[in-house]
């Protein structure tokens, strides 16, 4: 098994930034471009990977009452991952990305997990940033 970690500090408070990371409609404006997710019947989704040309059924999870989602494959047990939302003094928040390959097959390898999460992190602040930053004019 293989694991990696991300985390970067947001400037919205964490109940800000986790609606718009558990907003199962709005997942592919952070997700990497690649992946889409596809609601069906929670927890129950399809994750379509356009490098791949395939669909995975996954599970999607939210615990709002823990700022938490979790994720993973639901048939292969290939993956599993979560983000966790914290609070931080002055109304940050500090947003971890945390994945787990369990097949070596589907690990992309260090580096391009790594840029893929702090893409996905990056997007994430941009679309929070859209959403609570109040419109000049």
């Amino acid at each position: 098994m293989t694991e990696y970690e991300r985390s970067r500090t947001m400037p919205a408070l964490p109940e800000h930034v986790f609606e718009q990371a558990a907003n199962v409609d709005q997942l592919d404006g952070w997700l990497p471009h690649e992946l889409h997710v596809h609601a069906e019947d929670p927890p129950a989704v399809t994750v379509h990977d356009d490098h791949a040309e395939q669909d995975t059924s996954a599970l999607l999870s939210a615990r709002r009452d823990q700022m938490r989602l979790e994720w993973g494959t639901r048939d292969e047990g290939y993956y599993a991952g979560w983000l966790q939302v914290a609070g931080i003094d002055g109304g940050a928040s500090e947003v971890t990305v945390h994945l787990s390959f369990f097949d070596d097959r589907h690990d992309p390898g260090q580096r391009s997990a790594h840029e893929a999460l702090d893409t996905s992190l990056r997007r994430l602040e941009e679309q929070v940033r859209l959403r609570v930053e109040p419109t000049a004019g």
